[in-house]
């Protein structure tokens, strides 16, 4: 049986698909004020005004141009060129030393008919620009559906971009595999719990499931020679990190912890204080209501803080 949080994280998760309630819930002010906490902006200047603020505070930073569900090749080629020039921005900026670029497959047309050649291509040439300018590229994981077809782009951008990171959700049953496959020298993987409503034939479906596995998930990482980014704003996952760092000798910067824009802002500054290398997931651009609701559906405390909002209002 599926516990509380799973079906509230369900039940937002269809509210994030619904073209209806988008509708009309990005026409009122009060969501634009509210969704400003998780994304800076919808403009480049506003996500490179969010990142040098984050550098100034000791934290690094990596970018999500917000798209998903693309729908033709035209569009999934406006994404590539949305990267272009974000990309191009960093570099102008001098921000490349503190700024990564995140990119999710299925903008790219991963979903699309020949989707697998053209996400290839479109995030080669990603690659590229983020190779040239001097940063690097991590591939988001999406839901389960997609998880091949993200690993196996990987596979073939690593041969040219050893750099490209990816990204492992502990929720699925298969991850603590992936993790021993993919924990070798030099590869930069985000282990997060995951955001998407899945199945209980693929993915863990209480709390304490998804912890003990993201728990599992992080010692392979960790106790592997590869450069572990663990993505988790839970008290209790951050201190089992800094115990199996301990236990496995990491040295501070040989691993990063990771967080979303807007959520547990003290936590990030006393990490980077302390000496942690922090990076904070910074979405900017026009299509962000898929990505505000799936923030509310991961914590009941970010639901509470909307329903406070709206309340307050």
């Amino acid at each position: 049986m599926k516990s509380l949080d799973a079906l509230l994280r369900t039940g937002l998760l269809a509210v994030a698909r619904s073209e209806r309630v988008k509708a009309l819930a990005v026409r009122l002010p009060l969501t634009a004020s509210v969704v400003a906490r998780f994304v800076p902006g919808e403009t480049v200047a506003d996500c490179l005004a969010a990142v040098r603020s984050l550098a100034a505070e000791g934290l690094s930073a990596t970018i999500d141009f917000l798209g998903e569900d693309t729908t033709s090749p035209a569009q999934a080629a406006a994404v590539r060129d949305g990267y272009l020039e974000v990309l191009n921005q960093l570099a102008r900026a001098g921000l490349t030393t503190v700024a990564e670029v995140s990119v999710k497959l299925t903008a790219l047309g991963l979903g699309l008919p020949g989707g697998d050649e053209l996400a290839l291509g479109h995030a080669r040439d990603i690659c590229a620009a983020a190779s040239a300018a001097g940063t690097t590229v991590t591939l988001d994981m999406e839901d389960h559906t997609a998880t091949d077809g993200t690993l196996a782009v990987l596979a073939e951008l690593r041969r040219d971009y050893p750099g490209t990171g990816g990204v492992l959700q502990a929720y699925l049953h298969r991850t603590l595999e992936d993790c021993g496959l993919l924990a070798g020298e030099g590869s930069r993987i985000r282990l997060c719990k995951g955001a998407y409503a899945e199945p209980v034939e693929v993915a863990h479906q209480t709390r304490e499931e998804v912890s003990a596995s993201y728990v599992a998930c992080a010692r392979v990482l960790l106790g592997g020679a590869g450069y572990p980014m663990l993505a988790t704003h839970d008290p209790e996952m951050i201190a089992a990190v800094g115990e199996l760092a301990t236990r496995f000798d990491r040295e501070q910067g040989s691993y990063e912890f990771q967080m979303l824009y807007g959520i547990r802002s003290d936590e990030q500054r006393r990490l980077a204080a302390a000496g942690e290398t922090v990076r904070v997931y910074v979405p900017f651009g026009t299509d962000w209501w898929g990505y505000f609701v799936r923030r509310l559906a991961e914590r009941p405390a970010n639901l509470l803080f909307f329903l406070r909002a709206l309340i307050g209002r």
